[in-house]
């Protein structure tokens, strides 16, 4: 059975990413040492996949502001791309963003018009439509453009979740504004405060919802015409016994029931945020101007207000955020102001000029702008900084493929580690614990040859419910036949293909094992 889907030129043909492994670079750390946080410089897509397999369904809240393809050249984003090339840019870091996501989490993308028809569909088919929340309209402006044929006045925010119903347990309410506060009243002196009273009946006909309620004044009345009571009676006599219920001035009007200002959560999010409740692009260039200055402000910020709204409803303190569309870094230093650990990615140079200046600000208390006040942010925690490691081939001077000579042996065995689903983490004592997986299940990556006598040398010193994955560049034929506890295989192709080993010593034997003399004569497994 066919199912409804978009299709564009190069769908389904996107080049499998390499796995990459993040370098942790303490130099450009700031603030608290010991901090969860990650600040990434380097492709995104590189960067999610070097997250996947740790981060994998640990993120409560994604918020993503991709380039809106609006043919338009920014400084900070090559924005100006056709259809196909975008959703063929967005599409794979979609996929690697749902896997990061929690099962309550839930996945938050700014878009206009230009591409919001397209990214609808398209997360439609990649999440299933039953995984579709929202579709919030942000009024981001304050008057129309007059230069404009129809002047667009607002932004759309997608909302996805793993599971609606988790989403609707742990997502938060909206506090009340102090105007939605001047709404509760107080007319009969009831003790406990304000209120606002409520519609006591509900719509349809129930049974055991159709008595007949004698009002304050002694007048009788039944639920109106194709309605019922909204409670059982036993419910409505405790409410009415306990003073919850409203009859109007004179005692005689239909019942509504009261909820207390002092007693209330918030109200339910709903889809339609003004510029006066979360903010609008004016405010978000103040906040970046008065950061970095006119001359070096970012294109298109979000204000700060608007993250605020979002992570409130979408996460709580000590959450994990993502954002690998960083920018000036605005989901990031909101969410440091709130509590929340995040993890950033950005590729250009604005990682450093702007997200990292901007993050600086925040922790050292230099930042009184954006929410600060509001959460009365003051100073304290920190972040740590990672570069995305270089790609692992390089072409020498022959034109061959050969490992990056950048690359440190560590380096390529942490690769080989992520591709295969490991981590790793070497053993202090055992030079092929190099990775672990699932219990008892290890990973050793050497560009040795594997024969007889290296694996009989490795297995002695195996315990009988231990399993080990040996990926090399060469091994003898049967080899990997002789131990059921020893699986042997070549370096994965897509990591090592046509690489010329023998320019360059890459041994990654971490204490190196005894060299036997048949070592020198065997065949190769190709």
């Amino acid at each position: 059975m066919q199912r409804l889907e978009l299709t564009w030129i190069g769908k389904g043909q996107e080049p499998e990413v390499e796995p990459r492994i993040l370098l942790h670079d303490p130099s450009k750390d700031y603030g608290a040492p010991d901090s969860e946080n990650m600040l990434i410089h380097g492709d995104n897509l590189l960067a999610l996949k070097a997250l996947e397999q740790q981060y994998a369904g640990q993120v409560k809240c994604i918020y993503i502001d991709p380039p809106y393809n609006t043919g338009y050249a920014f400084e900070h984003y090559d924005d100006n791309l056709e259809h196909s090339q975008w959703l063929s840019l967005i599409r794979p870091r979609l996929e690697l963003l749902w896997k990061l996501l929690s099962e309550d989490g839930s996945l938050w993308i700014s878009i206009d018009d230009d591409e919001q028809a397209y990214m609808k569909v398209l997360c439609d088919e990649l999440f299933g439509r039953q995984k579709f929340i929202a579709s919030i309209i942000w009024q981001k402006r304050t008057s129309p453009d007059m230069r404009a044929v129809i002047s667009d006045g607002h932004d759309y925010i997608l909302v996805y979740a793993k599971d609606r119903d988790k989403f609707k347990e742990t997502r938060n309410l909206i506090p009340l504004t102090a105007e939605q506060a001047t709404n509760y009243k107080n007319p009969d002196n009831d003790p406990r405060g304000v209120w606002v009273s409520t519609d006591f009946t509900a719509q349809g006909w129930r049974p055991n919802q159709m008595y007949t309620i004698t009002t304050p004044s002694g007048k009788e009345l039944s639920p109106p015409e194709g309605r019922c009571w909204r409670h059982l009676e036993d419910i409505y006599k405790a409410l009415l016994e306990d003073g919850r219920l409203w009859f109007g001035a004179d005692g005689s009007g239909v019942p509504r029931k009261k909820v207390y200002l002092s007693e209330s959560a918030g109200i339910a999010p709903w889809t339609w945020w003004t510029n006066k409740e979360v903010g609008h692009n004016q405010e978000a260039k103040k906040e970046n101007n008065a950061l970095f200055g006119s001359a070096n402000a970012f294109d298109t910020p979000k204000p700060e207000r608007l993250i605020q709204h979002i992570l409130h409803i979408a996460s709580n303190e000590g959450d994990l955020v993502l954002d690998s569309f960083l920018g000036s870094g605005t989901t990031c230093a909101v969410a440091h102001k709130m509590g929340r650990k995040y993890i950033g990615i950005e590729m250009g140079e604005h990682a450093y000029t702007h997200c990292k200046k901007r993050l600086d600000m925040v922790i050292s208390g230099e930042d009184k702008g954006g929410i600060s006040k509001a959460v009365n942010w003051q100073s304290g925690g920190g972040y740590r900084f990672y570069e995305l490691a270089p790609t692992l081939i390089n072409k020498d001077e022959f034109g061959e493929y050969v490992i990056n000579p950048d690359y440190s042996p560590e380096m390529l065995a942490g690769a080989v580690a992520l591709h295969e689903g490991f981590t790793y983490e070497p053993d202090r004592e055992l030079f092929w614990k190099q990775s672990h997986g699932s219990e008892k299940s290890y990973l050793f990556v050497t560009t040795r040859h594997i024969n007889t006598a290296f694996l009989e040398m490795i297995s002695g010193g195996m315990q009988e419910d231990e399993f080990l994955v040996i990926a090399c560049c060469s091994f003898d034929k049967g080899i990997e036949k002789q131990n059921p506890h020893i699986m042997v295989k070549k370096i994965p192709q897509m990591l090592l293909e046509r690489c010329e080993f023998d320019k360059n010593d890459y041994s990654f034997n971490i204490i190196h094992p005894p060299v036997y003399d048949d070592e020198e004569e065997s065949d190769n497994e190709s």
